[in-house]
C-alpha cells in the first residue's frame, strides 16, 4: 500500500488520521476496514461527485469485504438545509443503518458537514468517515467534527460537533476541480498564514501559484501544513470555547456576505472568506492594531492568485444588512460579535472591543 502523509488530530480516545496523497479513493476501504466495528457502510455523496468518484469508493469497500448502500444528493449550497437533511435521515434508515454502520462522506463540504450532522444524530450517533473531494474541503470543512446546516437565519447555526473516525484527503481529486473552486479552497490555505503562520504565508506568496495549477507536490505540502495547523488548535479547543476561534479568521464578514447574496453561486464560500481576510486587515488596520503594509501584503497575494479582494461593483450593497447578519453569527456572546483581527500576518486574536461604528464606516469605504 502507498505511503501517505499522515496528519492526527489528538483528542485522547477520539483521537484520528487524516491522510493525505494520491490514491486514497481506490483504498477507501482498505483504510477504513480496521476502523470499523461492523462490516457495512452507508455512502453520501452529491451528483457531481458521483459520477467521478463513486464506482472507485464502492470497488474498494466491495474488495475490503464491506457491504454498502449509497445516496445521491443534489449538489450546491442549497442542499445544506433541513429538507436534506430529513431526506438523507429516511434514506439512512430505509438502509436499516445501524450504530455498527460506517457512513462515509464523499464530496466537498456541504456534503461532509451535512452528512456529519446526520450522523451525529442518527440513532444518538453513529460513526463516519470524510473522504473530502475540494481542496476547502480537505483544509478545512473535513477536518475537525463541526458539522451542520444553514438556515434563513444563518449559515451553520444549526448543528453538531462531531469527529469522523477517519479523513482520507486524495490530493489527485483536486485535479477535476474547476480553477475557481480550487481558488476558493486556496483562501482557506492563506488563512492558516494569516493567523499564526507566518512563515507558511511566505511560502504561499512563492509556491502559491503552484499549489493552484495542480503541482502536486506543492498541493500535498499546502494540504498537510494546513491540516496540521488546524489539528492543533482543535486539539487544543475542540468545541471553540477560545482559540478554536481563530479559524474564524475572514468568517464574519464572509458569512454576511454569503447571507447577504443568499448563498449562491454568486459567492463561492472560500471567495467570501478572501473578502472577510481582507476586511479583518483593513479593520484592524484602520484601528491601528495592524501595520497597513500588512494589510496590503494580504490583499496583494490573494488579488495575485486570483481571488476577489474588493465586492462586486454590480449590486449595491446595503451596510446595515451586512451589520444585521454579523449580529446573527453564532459567535456572538452577550450581543458582542467576536471579531478575529490581527497585528499582523500569522498574528491573529480574538476580540469582543471593537465598536460597531468603526465596522460600519469600514464596510462603507469597502462598498464604495
Amino acid at each position: 500500500m502507498t505511503v501517505f502523509q499522515q496528519v492526527t488530530v489528538q483528542l485522547a480516545e477520539r483521537s484520528y488520521p487524516i491522510l493525505i496523497g494520491p490514491g486514497l479513493m481506490d483504498q477507501v476501504g482498505a483504510h477504513m476496514a480496521p476502523v470499523m466495528t461492523g462490516k457495512r457502510a452507508f455512502v453520501v455523496t452529491d451528483d457531481s461527485v458521483a459520477p467521478l468518484y463513486l464506482d472507485r469508493v464502492l470497488a474498494s469497500l466491495d474488495k475490503a469485504g464491506i457491504s454498502h448502500l449509497h445516496t445521491i444528493l443534489p449538489h450546491g449550497e442549497g442542499t445544506k438545509d433541513f429538507a436534506h437533511l430529513e431526506a438523507l435521515l429516511d434514506a439512512m434508515l430505509e438502509a436499516r443503518c445501524e450504530r455498527s454502520t460506517m457512513v462515509v462522506a464523499l464530496g466537498g463540504g456541504v456534503v461532509g458537514d451535512l452528512t456529519g450532522f446526520a450522523a451525529a444524530i442518527l440513532q444518538r450517533g453513529v460513526d463516519f468517515v470524510q473522504v473530502p473531494t475540494t481542496l476547502l474541503a480537505q483544509v478545512d470543512s473535513s477536518v475537525g467534527g463541526k458539522t451542520g446546516i444553514n438556515t434563513h437565519h444563518g449559515k451553520n447555526l444549526v448543528g453538531a460537533f462531531h469527529q469522523p473516525r477517519l479523513v482520507l484527503a486524495d490530493t489527485a481529486a483536486l485535479t477535476s476541480l474547476p480553477r475557481r473552486q480550487v481558488l476558493a479552497g486556496y483562501a482557506d490555505v492563506v488563512k492558516y498564514g494569516c493567523i499564526d503562520e507566518p512563515e507558511f504565508f511566505a511560502w504561499l506568496e512563492e509556491n502559491g501559484a503552484q499549489v493552484i495549477v495542480g503541482d502536486e507536490a506543492a498541493r500535498r505540502h499546502a494540504v498537510a501544513v494546513s491540516c496540521r495547523a488546524k489539528a492543533r488548535i482543535v486539539a487544543a479547543d475542540e468545541r471553540e470555547g477560545g482559540v478554536r476561534a481563530l479559524l474564524n479568521l475572514g468568517h464574519t464578514f464572509g458569512h454576511a456576505l454569503e447571507a447577504e447574496t443568499g448563498f449562491s453561486g454568486e459567492l463561492l464560500h472560500g471567495e467570501a472568506v478572501a473578502i472577510g481576510m481582507v476586511m479583518a486587515f483593513r479593520l484592524s488596520a484602520r484601528l491601528g492594531l495592524a501595520p497597513v503594509e500588512d494589510a496590503a501584503r494580504l490583499e496583494r497575494h490573494l488579488a495575485k492568485v486570483g481571488l476577489p479582494t474588493g465586492l462586486n461593483k454590480n449590486r449595491a450593497w446595503d451596510v446595515d444588512r451586512l451589520v444585521h447578519h454579523m449580529a446573527g453569527d453564532k459567535k456572538v456572546k452577550n450581543g458582542k460579535v467576536t471579531f478575529v483581527l490581527a497585528k499582523g500576518i500569522g498574528q491573529s486574536f480574538l476580540t469582543r472591543d471593537v465598536q460597531e461604528e468603526a465596522v460600519r464606516e469600514m464596510l462603507v469605504d469597502f462598498a464604495k
